[in-house]
């Protein structure tokens, strides 16, 4: 009894584990920062079209077809009978994707090619990592404890992207390009160690026996095939306008380094608030009114940035309360959607059942982002993100349909 009790003593307690998947998520937010705010902003400054930066997108193939090799990945993970190795996944991607930061900022932004092959490698990286850490939430973290893992979990997105997006532009725009990388590189090593290096939380043991993880298995559960529904009809309407954000902030006359506070301390509070705010909201009201909620807002602030650029509405005050607005929507939203996500994967294979509902967010995502990179410099700002905002509206009606149907399956 006494060396059982010691035994529990030395696992960590819920905070400890919340703070060491937070701190994963906030590393591999950064690469997404670099990539989708931080690079975007540099390419625009330096004359790029719209067209090309669009390009930037095929760094995001990893996570949109990461759900192919995570059996792989789970089947390494969780060896039958044994302890689980989620540490070593998280801990050779931290430095696979720390040596292609540190390889960016030697390439220089003017190696389109090479800096994004660059990306791509540090994309694949952490989509595996993400892969293992999102199979540790779900089996480490009771129900009632999952609220706050995901509030954690989207928090130290948006932290981690303002870091790559926000203070990435300010030492770009003050110390060069290749200091930038290696800050972001070493930032990167600190908050992966938060989870490589803490102790481990109570999770149950998986079965000698146990059916290898594969996908065959998820997609014959209802659950998983209605929650890829309710995903890609959430991220239809909350995240086409987002890769049109960061360049219409340059073009309404924004200088990098007010973009990075934006992006960087105004987005990460944001964030924060908006995580923080959602947990508290979906405690009280449930998580599916709360989507549909932030839908509708979500709508909102996208055809806000219609009328904008409609109307050459491009104060300050306007474009940049804009852009707060669309991070603590985004964030009340997401809180909202993945905590009732994580209760449709199965703790048998956790990671490759949450993974499809994140490749099913990647592709949606990639889907319109390329339209609305493709079309930008034909239509403009304003039609491009008045069409977002009317498919925002129709996601917003098709979503109560969408969570009744994934909940009586559940």
């Amino acid at each position: 009894m006494a060396e059982a009790a010691g035994a529990s003593r030395r696992l960590a307690s819920p905070a400890e584990v919340v703070a060491g998947l937070a701190g994963v998520y906030m590393a591999q937010s950064v690469v997404g920062g670099v990539t989708f705010q931080g690079l975007p902003a540099v390419l625009r400054q330096d004359g790029a079209s719209l067209s090309e930066i669009g390009m930037l997108l095929v760094t995001v193939a990893p996570w949109s077809f990461k759900f192919l090799w995570s059996p792989w990945v789970e089947r390494y993970r969780l060896p039958p009978g044994r302890p689980h190795r989620s540490r070593r996944v998280v801990a050779a991607g931290g430095v696979v994707v720390m040596a292609m930061m540190v390889g960016a900022g030697l390439a220089g932004p003017g190696a389109l090619g090479l800096l994004m092959t660059l990306l791509t490698l540090a994309a694949f990286a952490t989509a595996t990592v993400d892969i293992a850490c999102d199979g540790y939430a779900v089996e480490t973290l009771s129900e009632r404890h999952r609220g706050w893992g995901n509030a954690a979990q989207v928090a130290g997105a948006y932290a981690g992207t303002a870091i790559g997006g926000g203070l990435f532009l300010v030492l770009v725009d003050h110390l060069g390009w290749a200091f930038a990388c290696f800050a972001m590189a070493a930032t990167l090593a600190a908050l992966c160690a938060l989870f490589v290096l803490g102790r481990d939380g109570p999770r149950p043991t998986r079965a000698p026996d146990a059916e290898r993880p594969n996908l065959g298995a998820a997609l014959r559960r209802r659950e998983v095939r209605y929650g890829l529904l309710l995903v890609t009809i959430y991220v239809v309407g909350q995240k086409w306008a987002m890769v049109l954000i960061g360049p219409y902030l340059v073009d309404a006359g924004l200088g990098l380094s007010w973009i990075g506070v934006v992006n960087g301390l105004g987005g990460m509070s944001a964030g924060v608030v908006g995580a923080v705010l959602g947990g508290g909201l979906v405690r009280r009201f449930g998580g599916g009114a709360v989507a549909i909620s932030s839908m509708g807002l979500q709508a909102a602030v996208t055809l806000g940035f219609a009328a904008s650029a409609a109307y050459g509405l491009h104060a300050p005050w306007i474009v940049t309360g804009l852009a707060l607005l669309n991070a603590v929507v985004m964030a009340v939203g997401f809180v909202a959607l993945y905590a009732r996500l994580m209760g449709y994967a199965s703790l048998d294979q956790a990671g490759v059942d949450f993974t499809l509902f994140q490749c099913a967010d990647a592709i949606a995502s990639v889907v319109g982002w390329l339209g609305a990179s493709a079309f930008g410099d034909a239509l403009g700002y304003a039609w491009c993100f008045g069409l977002t905002g009317a498919v925002a509206v129709a996601a917003t009606c098709a979503l109560a349909p969408a969570f009744r149907r994934a909940d009586a399956a559940a």
